[in-house]
């Protein structure tokens, strides 16, 4: 795995580092790679953003933030001692030449005292419409062209990639004036989950697996991004997003190229994307079933014994808004290890509950040779991965119940990640992170793997502005769902797993 290489001495220029996700996410997961000593000896990080601020002002703000969100607590105090020195602050706008010039400046400085060899990785944590200003300024202000020889520059995109599929093809376009797609890193912060990443192991580390795994054994596969809370005061995002840009697009869409892909001929960054790739260009909507496609929007409820609003009485959002907060999808891949075996996907907010996972149902035996009442005790087998909030793997099947009769009964093999192994699982920043400095791309998503996404989703949404399966049921805060989503699989002889 890479992990197990030395990272390079370099440089981390986070662009909006007054916000959020690097209070919460990014200094974090820097501190937990320094407690676990897998940062480079020769590091620094430069925050970049609008707001004035010394370095010691800084150093206390994500000192904070650490405190807080750190999964390593409480703060070891010789460890933050040695990496606040490594922290510093640079103020600059995304639109000033000179901002940069000064970056440039500061980072020769920066070079110098922490010995980072000229290697840079610069962070894009700013909304997505500053994406492309900020590449620009990056290429076009030295940052990129007049490094050392040996030296390295890379860049990384947070999601989302664009909003349909123009758009994605014109970012692509405009960032490749800058960067060559290896110094791309577009990332998806699910990908850095225990479970996701274990998705390859657990197919192609174990002979048992990876025979079954097709139409012969399969009957079918969901997965389910079901999450409890409303939008959170996110109304004006929300609004231009939806579910659909927001999970289905790309956490959704990814996940099942993982567990739809062939073995690639080696574990390396392209032979997987290469594998991913043709999933997604495979992937389709079940052109049989005009209801293959449900949207819903939360309304009123009650979720944990708490009234809520619902979606077009939260902040931000227009009362006559017709933007999903759920959406279920029945989908097919085009291919023979997958030919008639649908991918149900469904994701939605103010469900009953918070749970990612990954269902694979196997087919019932082809024939029973138990009594008429014993067969109809008899449940397929499940394999389900759980993403979040507790990582693990279980495995339903039948067993006889003790005694003289012949019934049989449900059982399930667990296996869990922090029982398992009796340690935290990283925060999916560290490892998506440190494989960033170490030029690992394996778990992030390569250009034309975002496009043939955006190719799927972006007839849909576009559908749906022209009055295309653009009916919006409203189901309750604190429900399963719309009715909708339940006719949809139901439909099929088969149900979604309960939430």
């Amino acid at each position: 795995m890479a992990n197990s290489r030395k990272a390079p001495n370099c440089v981390m220029v986070i662009f909006g580092a007054s916000g959020d996700l690097a209070h919460r996410k990014l200094i974090p997961a820097l501190y937990n790679l320094a407690v676990d000593g897998l940062l480079p000896t020769g590091f620094a990080v430069i925050g970049f953003g609008r707001k004035p601020m010394t370095d010691d002002v800084f150093r206390s703000e994500m000192k904070a933030g650490v405190a807080e969100f750190s999964r390593s607590k409480p703060i070891n105090e010789d460890v933050w001692t040695a990496f606040s020195t490594q922290l510093h602050y640079q103020q600059g706008s995304y639109d000033d030449h000179a901002s940069f010039d000064a970056l440039n400046d500061r980072l020769k400085v920066i070079d110098a005292a922490h010995e980072t060899a000229g290697n840079r990785l610069y962070y894009l944590s700013t909304p997505p419409e500053a994406y492309a200003l900020i590449t620009e300024r990056i290429g076009t202000s030295s940052l990129v062209q007049n490094q050392p020889p040996a030296a390295w520059s890379r860049v990384v995109i947070e999601k989302p990639f664009g909003h349909d599929l123009q758009s994605a093809r014109d970012l692509n376009e405009h960032v490749h004036k800058f960067f060559r797609e290896e110094q791309i890193y577009r990332i998806d912060h699910y990908l850095g989950k225990e479970t996701v990443q274990n998705i390859l192991v657990f197919r192609f580390a174990n002979g048992i697996f990876e025979p079954i795994w097709d139409r012969r054994y399969i009957d079918h596969i969901q997965i389910t991004v079901a999450e409890n809370i409303g939008i959170e005061n996110r109304g004006n995002y929300y609004e231009t997003s939806g579910v659909v840009r927001d999970i289905v697009q790309n956490h959704l869409l990814q996940v099942l190229a993982l567990i739809a892909m062939e073995p690639p001929a080696e574990f390396n960054a392209d032979d997987v994307r290469n594998e991913k790739l043709k999933v997604l260009k495979a992937l389709h909507l079940d052109r049989n079933n005009a209801n293959g496609l449900v949207r819903g929007q939360y309304g009123p409820g009650k979720v944990g014994g708490v009234v809520v609003n619902g979606y077009v009485q939260e902040a931000g959002v227009a009362p006559d808004s017709t933007t999903e907060t759920y959406l279920a999808m029945k989908l097919n891949v085009d291919n023979w290890r997958w030919a008639g075996v649908p991918f149900y996907i469904r994701s939605g907010k103010r469900l009953s509950r918070r749970v990612t996972e990954i269902a694979i149902q196997f087919r019932m035996p082809p024939r029973m040779l138990f009594s008429e009442a014993t067969r109809h005790e008899i449940e397929p087998n499940v394999l389900v991965m759980t993403i979040q909030p507790d990582e693990g793997i279980s495995l339903k099947f039948g067993a006889k119940r003790p005694g003289s009769g012949e019934q049989v009964q449900p059982v399930v093999m667990n296996f869990n990640y922090g029982e398992s192994f009796n340690i935290p699982a990283p925060d999916a920043y560290e490892r998506l992170i440190l494989d960033c400095v170490l030029g690992d791309s394996t778990l992030f998503t390569r250009a034309d793997e975002v496009e043939a996404a955006w190719q799927l989703i972006s007839p849909i949404v576009e559908g749906w502005k022209a009055g295309a399966n653009s009916f919006i049921e409203q189901y309750r805060s604190g429900s399963a769902g719309p009715k909708g989503s339940d006719d949809m699989i139901q439909q099929d002889g088969r149900k979604w797993r309960a939430l």
